[in-house]
């Protein structure tokens, strides 16, 4: 192999699910020598063992489903430009579709043909909360690939949903249902205007308001999930009633522990406050101290399970005020 470039006008030509990018059509009837990797086909000849050194005596275009193919490879690494469909915003949608549909179906995973809804409801909880902890962390990496694994729950519900004999339904159906939700939600955006919407802040009065017509319901925490944690719960009930009018003073304050929560959840909340993201920020500096108390300690010499208070607090990390 040589490092020089191919000549002007050989090319790549990369097809996305058996169709050819229209930009290739002119060139293949065109005089230029025209071969095509196996996976391929397509009625061309087959690209032979010294196509690289062919593309040094003058153009010629391969065509083929993957770049990496050795081939293919060769002629791009030789400077061989490549031709190809743009695949628009959401292509790769499909492909993870086409994958889950593998993993389940005859012949795929033993073990994701073997989930429901129910043996996934762990998977869902803890990939959310990954996802919350890599946002936090603000670890973009960590964001992606999260992101990836909630996308995951989606698609694995779905294509089981798909497979039931009882009301079935697709992951297609599931996204027609969320563009009918999001544009009738968002009539400023898709219908001419809403007079009601001039900020965020009056766009999500205006959400709920078309939310709570759409599914008829007849209370204003109707929809709050009660199976959220409890610290989250009580600041989306105290949002809920708030936009309702319901004044603070019957709020839950009989003195409790739960009820002195629930109060403090609520106050937070109706003060723009995060409550649940409050507590798990303090909590997780809180776990930073102690690990760091304890690797201080054993820095020291001390085992840190036979801590007594007093080394507790020789070791704990002093903050800036």
């Amino acid at each position: 192999m040589t490092d020089e470039p191919s000549p002007s006008g050989t090319a790549v030509v990369l097809v996305d699910r058996g169709q050819l990018p229209a930009a290739a059509v002119p060139l293949l009837r065109s005089n230029v020598d025209v071969y095509a990797t196996e996976a391929v086909g397509l009625g061309l000849p087959p690209a032979p063992a010294d196509l690289t050194e062919r593309a040094l005596a003058g153009p010629l275009l391969l065509v083929t489903d993957n770049l990496d193919e050795p081939v293919a490879a060769a002629l791009l690494a030789r400077g061989a430009s490549v031709i190809a469909t743009p695949r628009p915003v959401g292509g790769g949608l499909l492909d993870a579709v086409a994958v889950m549909d593998r993993l389940r179906s005859p012949g795929g995973c033993p073990w994701d043909a073997e989930q429901t809804h129910e043996t996934l409801r762990q998977y869902l909880v803890e990939e959310c909360f990954e996802l919350l902890e890599a946002i936090e962390d603000g670890d973009r990496t960590a964001l992606r690939e999260e992101l990836g694994d909630v996308l995951l729950q989606v698609l694995f519900h779905a294509r089981i949903a798909q497979e039931s004999a009882d009301d079935p339904f697709s992951v297609d159906d599931v996204a027609v249902e969320l563009v009918a939700k999001l544009v009738g939600r968002h009539p400023h955006v898709f219908a001419g205007g809403d007079p009601a919407v001039r900020d965020a802040g009056t766009q999500q009065v205006r959400w709920e308001e078309l939310k709570q017509a759409e599914k008829r319901r007849e209370s204003s925490v109707d929809g709050v999930a009660t199976g959220q944690p409890a610290l989250a719960l009580a600041a989306k009930l105290a949002q809920r009633t708030a936009r309702a009018g319901l004044p603070e003073d019957l709020l839950p304050r009989n003195g409790d522990t739960g009820s002195r929560l629930f109060d403090l959840a609520a106050l937070a909340k109706r003060a723009g406050d995060d409550p649940e993201g409050e507590l798990r920020s303090v909590s997780r500096r809180f776990a930073q101290d102690v690990r760091a108390a304890e690797a201080a300690a054993r820095a020291a010499g001390l085992d840190p399970s036979s801590m007594d208070p007093d080394s507790w607090r020789r070791f704990w990390p002093r903050h800036p005020r």
